[in-house]
């Protein structure tokens, strides 16, 4: 039990070691993000969208992983962008591709978990918004017609 307790502890330092190093990386990324997200007005994202889903799903799968962001705020965005008249197939790209890729976040990402994990969880993380936004734009017209 005392082996443990000590383990325990040691974790409990070393993690906080960890988290103190990265604590200007974390800032600077947020930073970053949140000056992104000020630049680059909403209205922006409605006059390049156009009616085809495979090009729209692409091109919002694209905005979305430069933009990045968090996710209460992607569903707000994602509603206005609606509302504006773009496409479902092109918001939801977007929103997934906001949350999960990390263009802005890489050089973070890379330097703590590696720059290959990096690089194929972002391409990953990009090929899957499209993949999703097609089968969320599916599903709803499916629900749709019933």
């Amino acid at each position: 039990m005392v082996k443990m307790k000590e383990e325990l502890k040691h974790a409990i330092v070393k993690s906080g070691k960890f988290l103190w190093n990265i604590l200007p990386l974390l800032v600077a990324t947020m930073l970053l993000l949140s000056l992104v997200n000020t630049l680059v007005p909403a209205s922006f994202y409605s006059k390049i969208f156009s009616s085809n889903p495979f090009l729209d799903s692409f091109v919002g799968g694209l905005i979305g992983s430069i933009s990045a962001g968090n996710p209460m705020v992607s569903y707000i965005f994602g509603g206005e962008l609606l509302e504006q008249g773009v496409s479902l197939i092109a918001v939801t790209a977007f929103i997934v591709s906001w949350v999960t890729v990390g263009t802005i976040q890489f050089p973070a990402e890379a330097m703590l978990l590696g720059k290959r994990f990096a690089v194929v969880r972002n391409i990953l993380s990009f090929v899957f918004s499209m993949i999703t936004a097609a089968v969320t734009v599916f599903i709803v017209n499916i629900i749709g017609r019933l």
